[in-house]
């Protein structure tokens, strides 16, 4: 979306990936069509100030799919943003240069790719998306701990019983895979909380309008007024209006309150917030009645990995004893593992004094525009990073909505 976006302002580009498919990631790579975006298609559009693009280019290419207010399949806007990139490069020709590598390393005047090559960068943004999650201390044959790897849900029998780690978006997508594929065991899905993404209505919710007091002030007071306007019968109604400011409140947001918004209230921030789609909300809520999805609070011990099964022990929230769990197989479901310090390319940068983590060490501290803060504090001109990795700065940087946004603001910066 960068390179379209720059491109159409009239700036050369390299576009590097590991693979030739480019603009897929971990979300729209997925070949299955169950998996579903999470906003409308009306809210879609890969290109802010033209609304219409996305749902313009369903009409087209897939006029079964066209329904402004439904949700298309993951996979197809992933053809979408591909199309995009490609009448781009048509219309505006040599101002995009596409690159199958890897990138070793980033130095203020080069890129060094794992071959060995250094390429010249006056500017470099690091738009890496989602990781893999963090495998954790379980090791074993039956313990699958990247399920987006492709091939990864491939040995689960038809009929085996798994053990979830995780009971967010990513169990939400192994579990319709599953069942997709024929699947009738039975699954167990384990985390801190027991909190599972809540459904959108059937129809778009209108944004409520927010008092004064639910934007300003004590954290406390702020959250008080919420709860009253969503006892008042649509909390999605509520979430709605909160979406397109989310990022203007967490930049105003002091250190003390950004760290008790994380602490105490991003779980459920997450899942009403990040929501799915109704139907396959109703599919979830099947499963549960027949006794095949079952969602339990606690915190996990050890892991015993056998030749033919899977033991976990877990304590319950708020203490007792419970039986470990047995299954066939235990999928680590707990979603991205953002890690700047560990990461192969922001490591480096933190450790030369080029970047820094954020105080939350949610990742790396930017500046309103997206530019790498060095250790002392001040931007540098010439690194920037967009999408996932941004979260530590903007909070709400996973959604498309949410990307295009920043993305203008990269590009102004670019110009």
């Amino acid at each position: 979306m960068l390179a379209a976006r720059l491109a159409e302002s009239g700036l050369p580009s390299v576009l590097i990936n590991s693979t030739p498919e480019v603009g897929l990631g971990v979300a729209y790579s997925t070949p299955f069509e169950g998996h579903l975006l999470n906003v409308r298609s009306n809210r879609m559009t890969a290109v802010e100030g033209r609304p219409d693009d996305f749902v313009d280019w369903l009409k087209a290419n897939r006029p079964e799919l066209g329904e402004p207010s439904d949700f298309a399949p993951r996979k197809v806007y992933g053809d979408y943003v591909r199309a995009r990139l490609a009448a781009v490069e048509a219309a505006h020709p040599g101002l995009i240069e596409r690159r199958v590598a890897s990138v070793a390393a980033v130095t203020p005047s080069r890129l060094i790719l794992s071959d060995g090559e250094a390429l010249e960068a006056d500017t470099v943004v690091l738009c890496t998306g989602n990781p893999a999650p963090n495998a954790g201390d379980a090791r074993g044959d039956r313990i699958i701990g990247d399920p987006w790897a492709p091939g990864a849900l491939d040995r689960i029998g038809l009929a085996d019983d798994i053990v979830i780690v995780g009971t967010g978006l990513t169990m939400v997508d192994m579990v319709q895979v599953l069942v997709a594929r024929g699947w009738i065991g039975k699954a167990t899905a384990v985390s801190r909380r027991a909190l599972m993404p809540r459904p959108h209505n059937l129809f778009p919710d209108t944004p409520t309008p927010l008092p004064p007091e639910a934007l300003s002030g004590p954290l406390s007071r702020r959250l008080k007024a919420v709860r009253a306007l969503a006892r008042q019968g649509c909390w999605r109604c509520v979430m709605e209006a909160y979406r397109p400011i989310t990022a203007d409140l967490w930049i105003a947001a002091t250190p003390d309150q950004r760290a008790r918004m994380v602490r105490h209230l991003r779980p459920w921030w997450d899942v009403h917030r990040h929501r799915i789609a109704a139907r396959i909300g109703h599919a979830l809520d099947a499963l549960k009645a027949a006794g095949r999805l079952s969602v339990l609070a606690g915190r996990l011990g050890r892991v015993e990995c056998g030749p033919d099964a899977v033991t976990v022990h877990w304590s319950p929230r708020g203490g007792g004893v419970a039986a470990p769990l047995t299954a066939a197989w235990m999928i680590d479901c707990t979603g991205p593992g953002h890690s700047a310090a560990t990461d192969p390319l922001t490591a480096p940068l933190i450790r030369s004094g080029r970047a820094r983590m954020d105080p939350l060490r949610l990742g790396l501290e930017l500046d309103a525009a997206g530019r790498v803060l060095h250790a002392d504090g001040t931007p540098d001109p010439s690194l920037f990073v967009l999408g996932p990795p941004a979260r530590a700065a903007f909070w709400e940087t996973i959604a498309v909505p949410d990307i295009r946004k920043r993305i203008e603001a990269v590009v102004a910066a670019l110009s």
